[in-house]
This record gives C-alpha cells, structure tokens and sequence, in this order.
C-alpha cells in the first residue's frame, strides 16, 4: 500500500488548538467493525460499549509527559529525546549547522558541549556541567499543528489524569478524555509505554512498508499481563497502548510482565492478537496512526469515517474529540 492512500483533507479550523474545559465533554464517534455502522455519541457514555459484565479491559498508558524542549541563550532550539544520565542527554536541535561537535550553550545557569553527532539520525549527544533546571527552563513539545506555543495550563491538561510514570514528549492523547469519575466505572488495567519523537515524524516514503518506526520504551507488569488475560475483549486506549499489547503478544505468544523496546509497525495487513477494539483520537493525514486504525478496522471504513467526522464538524487531533472502534 501506498502512503497516498491514507491522505485525507482537512479543514484547519477543525484542528483543537485549545482543550475543553471539561475532559469528558467531548465528542464520541462509535464505529461497528462488523457491520460499518457509525454512530455520534459523548465520550460519558463510552460505558454502554464497555462494561465488567462483558468481560471488556480497557488498557491505558500511565506515561506522563516530561519538558524535553528547550531554548539556549542564543534562542537555539534543544529536543531530550533520551536523558542518557541527568547532564548527558540525546538530543534533536535547531539549527543543526550550529551544533558542531565541541559547539558550547547555555540554558539557564548550565552549559552545555556537543561531544558527539548520531550518523544514523543527526542527533546529538550533549554533556551538560550541572543539570538543568527543568521547571524554569523546560517546555512542553506540543505538537506544531497547534500553531501555538505551551502554556502553564497545559502542563497539567496536556496530561492524562493517571499520568504516573515519567518519560514522554507527546501525551497518550486518547487518555485524556478520561476523568477520575468517569475511570472508575471502567474496568480498566495499565502499561507504560514511554512516547518519543517518532510521534512527530511523518511518513516520507512511498511505500508504506518501508517506512522504519524509533523505538519506544514499555513495561508491562504482573497484574496488567494477569487481568489482559482474563478478560474476554481488550480495549486499548490509544495507539501506544495498543503498540505495547501487540508487541508482548508477537514477541512471546501471549500477553505477559514485560519490559523492553518496541519498534513495531502497524498497518493494514497486520494480525492482531489481543486487541478487540480501540479508543483513539482522530489522526493526520497520511500518518502512522491512521494506517494503525486502518489496520484494525479497514481503510475504506476509517476513511469513511473520517469524512463524516469532517461533516459533522468534530475537533481533530491531540485536543480533539475521539472514535471508539469496536
């Protein structure tokens, strides 16, 4: 399959720059598997599609977002995709012509020294005399097609509100529709699956089986691997999660306590071994996660879908509204 094939248009005013100032207020479009129905509902209500009684799980990322984007002295632009040590980090910069080994910057009181360049991808391994200190100089990364910069607000609504473990640049988006009220009425369990910066890359090849994934780091403990196994039908929420469970289940023939690095690619083609359904954002265009919709509920559907979600006039991507796939 081809790239172009998961293109779609979208008009910009339908991109959520803002949150909602309710999480569980937003919009809900259920899509049938079987027999292509699509239906328009609130997020309240995902407990008439998921229950105990049923046997559903409902599995969520418990990541929570760290400030990984920062500016030198000199308004250069700094991306931690990796925290090697506490001064030593992996980075993506801006401009890269300035980040020549031996290159010195400043953020904050912390200077900072290139010491080596990454052949295969550019990054680069910067060594830092102190640590830096993060909440006044760390930034959020939210991504570009919010057209803005982050806010002291977002330090908190750009997290799920389960968020536990830290190590993410972009937030489990499909998570934070929930509300402490509306998750306890859920059966629900939890992997860590930390998100990087291939979150924000975009497929540039024409083929899509030749596009490589960056790895990601997961666990998944005793009790989640216990509780995925006995329930009947497996929800991830979001695309990590999902990426976690098919990971451990291909990789070791079933769900069990896991940790390690996933690189997996899921498209159309693909077979599933534990998800049953899946409760996503809407994605762009031409992306990695909509070919992992697609691969769950067929190309032509999710397309379809997507148009009237279009029509219908819901709020796309990581502040948006969200699809529920059963």
């Amino acid at each position: 399959m081809f790239t172009s094939d998961f293109d779609y248009h979208l008009p910009p005013e339908l991109i959520a720059s803002e949150p909602l100032a309710d999480r569980s207020a937003s919009r809900m479009m259920v899509v049938h598997r079987d027999s292509g129905k699509i239906e328009h509902r609130m997020f309240r209500e995902i407990g008439q599609f998921v229950s105990r009684e049923a046997g559903d799980m409902l599995v969520l990322n418990d990541t929570r977002v760290v400030p990984a984007r920062y500016f030198t002295d000199r308004g250069h632009e700094v991306l931690r995709v990796e925290p090697i040590t506490p001064t030593r980090w992996r980075c993506m910069v801006k401009p890269g012509k300035k980040f020549r080994v031996g290159h010195t910057l400043a953020i904050g009181e912390a200077t900072g020294t290139v010491v080596e360049i990454l052949e295969e991808n550019g990054d680069r391994i910067i060594e830092f005399d102190r640590v830096v200190d993060e909440s006044k100089h760390g930034h959020l990364a939210l991504p570009h097609y919010m057209g803005r910069e982050d806010q002291p607000a977002d330090r908190e609504r750009y997290q799920t509100v389960f968020a536990k473990q830290e190590g993410s640049i972009a937030a489990p988006t499909a998570g934070l529709h929930f509300t402490p009220e509306v998750l306890e009425t859920l059966p629900h369990t939890f992997v860590t699956l930390h998100v990087g910066v291939g979150t924000f890359q975009p497929v540039k090849v024409e083929k899509i089986e030749d596009h490589k994934m960056h790895s990601e780091v997961y666990e998944v403990s005793e009790s989640t691997a216990a509780a995925v196994q006995a329930a009947k039908r497996v929800i991830p929420v979001g695309t990590t999660a999902m990426r976690t469970l098919e990971t451990v289940a291909r990789d070791h023939g079933r769900v069990i306590a896991a940790r390690g690095s996933t690189d997996i690619f899921i498209h159309p083609g693909f077979e599933f071994r534990v998800s049953g359904g899946l409760l996503t954002n809407f994605h762009l265009p031409k992306s990695t996660l909509i070919m992992l919709v697609s691969a769950l509920a067929g190309r032509e559907l999710i397309l379809q879908a997507y148009a009237e979600a279009i029509r219908e006039r819901y709020r796309f991507y990581s502040y948006g509204d969200c699809m529920l796939i059963v």
